[in-house]
């Protein structure tokens, strides 16, 4: 078929006439009801404990009716189904992110910085939006990231001073675990060079002793709460935002964690008003605190408990997320040995820290364990880690609770105690998963190798050992730490590859690379069941969701470096085209 001429999709096409191109013995209907929407010459990726490929699938109610050759799916056909010619491209389950911050309002309304390469370019970008506005009024701004700037160097006050002296700037640097306040902003805050660091936090400061800028974890509690927050006008906008452009990247559902009041009732909105296109299973955040933990229980008690969802799947309550440690660009999370910079050279003394008392901690995972919440837990650094699957081995032994699939969030460095221990737990208890980000190895690779250090750099994200141990890990992005685009992760879970190669190509090697149909897994099927929804979704199976994603070329065939290069040209949830690519349009005869 010329593709110039003729469409790369036909659909609507009345069952008649493609019977009497195709089947034509087929004389009559089937005797249960049609399928609603055929797929056909496919490759259909089902994901499934086999890991099928099939050529074709029947969609019902929403539902996948049937998966399988053709013809056999063509009997499912009736006088009223759609039938849509894939021209032998690949189909997949929805994939799906299992630790996104679920908004793009900041890329609607803030200075985006992620694409930036020095200074001069965060100047320029600074100086023109304060001009925009009056004199006191926040300039902000999210995204840099010090490994892809030319001076290989944090924003500092002094350089915002030239740009904005007469509006507070804030710029959030893209882990979001730490930013750069110009000096009209620390003034507002009172930051001066007696201000202590707030316990899990820390004021960077010059040689005089006087705060540069910067301010990471805790510490930038002192200055955020005093920029005005987005109305909910914008929240909904950036909501909206996101989840069409997840559906543009063949992505269909998200865990987001760490959600407040605000978040969920701007869901259960989106869902009243039938504009949910991406299952969200939402973490709450845990707080610092005995008593946040015992609150948050009392709230969650109100509200479905997972696998009990609203709208059928496409919302629930999942859990709690708790922060143990810090972020490997701040250099803050919490390591038994100091942190490396600048590659081989240490920074002595620095081993991070825990973002909150560790007994405090493991009593909120008891009380929540207890309560059989599900719980998420941040964690960084290998010591983090240990302290994480300890707590989680405690509470199930002392109260033995088959299925809440408790996470690691992160999991970067786990130590080979962690790696034992997170396999003994999903064998014995359904808990323990690493939620990790491939796409960390890419995006902040260069920071990532900076600060890790050569030793420490081979042991991040270790997939291959995990597969060995027969472990599983559900695959995400952190955005706004890293591009949400699932196919970056398939490609940094393969190919484990810096964006910037400060530090070579291969700084964290290739021996913990894994195939792309196990990659697949961890951003489907695997990551569904981190949403408590892999019976519903993340592989291609009757009975479940069709949520499906139709992709420009075959994942299981082309070559590793092509991956991050995929193009989605169908995406459907719930077999409901939600979106379709302008360069695929679909003809009806």
């Amino acid at each position: 078929m010329n593709l110039k001429t003729d469409s790369l999709f036909r659909c609507l096409l009345p069952v008649a006439l493609l019977l009497a191109n195709i089947a034509p013995s087929r004389a009559q209907e089937p005797p249960q009801r049609a399928a609603d929407l055929v797929l056909i010459h496919g490759k259909i990726i089902t994901v499934d404990a086999r890991d099928s490929v099939a050529e074709a699938v029947a969609i019902r109610d929403g539902k996948i009716l049937g998966v399988g050759t053709m013809e056999a799916m063509l009997k499912l056909a009736g006088k009223e189904t759609r039938v849509m010619d894939l021209h032998g491209r690949t189909a997949t389950p929805g994939l799906i992110d299992t630790h996104c911050h679920f908004q793009e309002v900041s890329a609607l309304y803030e200075i985006e910085l992620s694409g930036v390469t020095s200074i001069a370019e965060v100047q320029r970008l600074v100086r023109e939006r304060a001009a925009t506005l009056k004199p006191g009024e926040w300039v902000r701004g999210a995204g840099w990231d010090e490994g892809k700037l030319a001076e290989q160097r944090h924003i500092l006050a002094a350089d915002l001073d030239q740009a904005a002296p007469n509006n507070p700037v804030w710029l959030a640097h893209t882990t979001g675990h730490y930013g750069v306040a110009n000096s009209y902003a620390l003034r507002l805050a009172k930051i001066t060079a007696q201000t202590s660091n707030p316990p899990s936090g820390t004021i960077d400061r010059d040689a005089a002793g006087s705060p540069d800028g910067v301010l990471k974890e805790a510490a930038m509690d002192l200055l955020t709460p005093l920029i005005p927050p987005f109305s909910h006008e914008q929240l909904r906008n950036g909501l909206l935002k996101i989840m069409a452009d997840f559906n543009r990247e063949g992505m269909t559902a998200v865990k987001d964690p760490g959600i407040k009041s605000e978040a969920w009732a701007l869901y259960r909105e989106l869902l009243a008003e039938d504009k949910l296109t991406v299952h969200v299973f939402a973490l709450w955040l845990g707080g610092k605190t005995v008593d946040s933990a015992r609150q948050l229980i009392a709230r969650l008690g109100e509200l479905p408990r997972p696998p009990q969802s609203l709208g059928d799947g496409m919302l629930l309550s999942g859990g709690v997320k708790i922060f143990l440690d810090g972020s490997g660009g701040a250099r803050t999370a919490w390591l038994y040995q100091d942190w490396n910079k600048n590659g081989s050279e240490k920074d002595t003394g620095n081993k991070g820290y825990p973002a909150m008392d560790p007994a405090i901690y493991r009593e909120q995972v008891r009380l929540f364990h207890n309560a059989g919440i599900h719980v998420s837990t941040h964690a960084i650094g290998d010591r983090a880690i240990d302290l994480v699957v300890d707590t989680y081995a405690q509470v199930l032994k002392d109260k033995p609770t088959v299925g809440l699939r408790h996470g690691i969030i992160h999991a970067n460095i786990p130590s080979d105690h962690a790696i034992a221990a997170m396999a003994a737990l999903q064998k014995q208890y359904d808990a323990g998963f690493p939620e990790a980000q491939a796409e960390f190895m890419w995006w902040i690779g260069n920071i990532y190798a900076a600060n890790f250090g050569p030793e420490r750099a081979q042991r991040l994200m270790p997939f291959k050992t995990y597969m060995e141990k027969g472990m599983r890990w559900a695959g995400g992005s952190d955005y706004f730490v890293t591009p949400y685009l699932a196919r970056y992760g398939l490609w940094a879970s393969v190919v484990r590859q810096p964006l910037a190669q400060t530090y070579g190509a291969h700084p964290f090697g290739t021996a913990e690379s894994v195939d792309i149909h196990t990659a697949l897994r961890s951003y489907t099927l695997w990551a569904a069941h981190q949403l408590f929804l892999d019976e519903l979704i993340g592989s291609l199976e009757p009975g479940k969701d069709a949520d499906i994603a139709v992709w420009d070329r075959d994942l299981y065939s082309i070559p590793a470096d092509d991956l991050r290069n995929l193009k989605c040209e169908r995406t459907f949830v719930r077999g409901r085209e939600v979106y379709r690519a302008e360069n695929s349009p679909v003809s009806i005869q």
